[in-house]
C-alpha cells in the first residue's frame, strides 16, 4: 500500500497524494543554448517524461528559463546550487519548481529570501540532499540519519516562513544507505518524496542500481516521483524509470516485452526476433499499453503467449501466434517477426490510448 503524502501542484503536474508516480529527467545541454535544450526536452517529452529539470550554473542560464518554458509542454524545474541570486532570477523567470541543495546554500537569510519569493509566486521547492554535498561540518559523514537531519533542518527554515510546497530527496550512490534514509524520512514527514540513486553510473550498472534502490522503496509504498540518474542520454533515464514503474504495476504505458532467456529447447533465434520486435515497436511512437510475449519453446511459451495481448511461442521450425488468449496460426521462422508485428498493429489499432 502506497504511503499517503500531501499533494502539491508543479505547473499543473500533481505530485503526492494518490496521484501516479511521475518520472522526470534532467537536460545535459548548456541551458543557455535555448534551441538545443528545447530540442532535448521535446525528445524527453516524446519518451514519456513528466517533468524536466535544467541546470542553472550562471546568470546567462537563469536569464533564458522563461524562453525555454514557453516552448515545452511539461513543467520546468530549475536546479540551483551555491548562488541564491540564481534562484531569485529563476523565480522571476516563472519556473514551475526550484531544486535547492542545503549542502551549498547554507545562509538562512538567503534561504529566507528565496522562500518568500517562491511563496509569493506559488513555486514549490525540492530540498535536494545529496551525500556528496552534505554539510559534513554540521552533520558529519553521510549516514541515513545525517541526510534526514539535513532535510529536516531545511524544512524547519521553510516552514518558519509559512512555506509548505515542499518535495524532499535524499540521494546517495550507496543503495542501502539511500533506502534507509527514505524509510526514515517517510516516518517523520508527509511531504512528497523524490526518489533516486545519485551518480548511479553508466547505462547497465546505473539501471541495475536504480532499479534495486528505487524499486525497493516503491515496493514498500514509498515515493511520489523519481529520476534515474545515468551517464547516458536523458531519454534513457525515462525509459528505465518507466520500466521500473511498469514492473511494479504502477504505470501502464507503451509496450512491455516478455521474453525467455532461452535454453537448448529453443530451436529459433529468439534474441534476434525479440530485438527486431523491440526496434520496430520503438519506431511506432506513443503506443497504448500492450504486453507482448516472445517465447522460445513449449514449456512456458504457450501460457505466456496466451496471457499476453499478443505473443509467439517457438516451435521446431517457427512459432505459434497468439492474440487475446487465442491460438491463431503457426508461422515459419522466416516470417515470425512480420506475422507478430501484423498482429501487434491490429491490436494497437483497435485499443484506444490512455490519456
Amino acid at each position: 500500500m502506497r504511503r499517503t503524502t500531501r499533494q502539491i501542484n508543479i505547473g499543473g503536474l500533481l505530485l503526492g497524494g494518490d496521484t501516479p508516480v511521475s518520472v522526470q529527467s534532467m537536460t545535459n545541454t548548456p541551458t543557455s543554448d535555448i534551441a538545443a535544450t528545447v530540442a532535448q526536452i521535446h525528445r524527453l517529452e516524446a519518451a514519456g517524461c513528466d517533468l524536466v529539470r535544467v541546470a542553472v550554473p550562471d546568470e546567462e542560464a537563469a536569464g533564458v528559463l522563461s524562453q525555454i518554458k514557453e516552448q515545452i509542454h511539461i513543467p520546468l524545474a530549475a536546479d540551483i546550487h551555491f548562488d541564491y541570486r540564481l534562484a531569485l532570477e529563476a523565480i522571476k523567470q516563472d519556473v514551475d519548481k526550484l531544486r535547492l541543495n542545503p549542502g551549498n546554500i547554507r545562509d538562512p537569510e538567503k534561504i529566507k529570501l528565496i522562500v518568500d519569493s517562491a511563496g509569493e509566486r506559488g513555486i514549490p521547492i525540492r530540498i535536494g540532499v545529496n551525500a556528496g554535498s552534505l554539510d559534513r561540518g554540521r552533520y558529519g559523514e553521510p549516514t541515513p540519519d545525517a541526510l534526514v537531519r539535513s532535510a529536516l533542518d531545511e524544512i524547519e527554515l521553510l516552514e518558519a516562513r509559512g512555506f509548505s510546497d515542499i518535495v524532499i530527496s535524499l540521494k546517495c550512490f550507496d543503495v542501502p544507505m539511500t533506502i534507509e534514509a527514505y524509510r526514515l524520512a517517510s516516518q517523520k514527514v508527509d511531504y512528497p518524496l523524490h526518489l533516486g540513486i545519485t551518480e548511479s553510473g553508466l547505462l547497465r550498472q546505473g539501471t541495475i542500481r536504480s532499479a534495486v534502490g528505487i524499486g525497493a522503496l516503491l515496493a514498500e509504498g514509498i515515493g511520489d516521483t523519481l529520476r534515474v540518474s545515468l551517464t547516458a542520454p536523458p531519454e534513457e533515464e525515462i525509459k528505465v524509470g518507466l520500466e521500473i514503474l511498469k514492473s511494479l504495476n504502477l504505470r501502464e504505458q507503451g509496450f512491455t516485452i516478455i521474453s525467455c532467456p532461452t535454453c537448448a529447447r529453443c530451436r529459433v533465434d529468439l534474441e534476434t526476433v525479440a530485438r527486431e520486435v523491440e526496434s520496430r515497436l520503438m519506431k511506432m511512437g506513443n503506443l497504448p499499453p500492450i504486453k507482448i510475449a516472445v517465447m522460445g519453446c513449449e514449456v512456458n511459451g504457450p501460457g505466456e503467449a496466451k496471457d499476453a495481448d499478443v505473443g509467439i511461442a517457438g516451435t521446431k521450425d517457427g512459432g505459434m501466434i497468439f492474440a487475446a488468449g487465442e491460438q491463431l496460426k503457426r508461422v515459419p521462422a522466416a516470417n515470425m517477426v512480420e506475422e507478430l508485428m501484423a498482429e501487434i498493429c491490429r491490436f494497437t489499432k483497435n485499443k484506444p490510448q490512455k490519456t
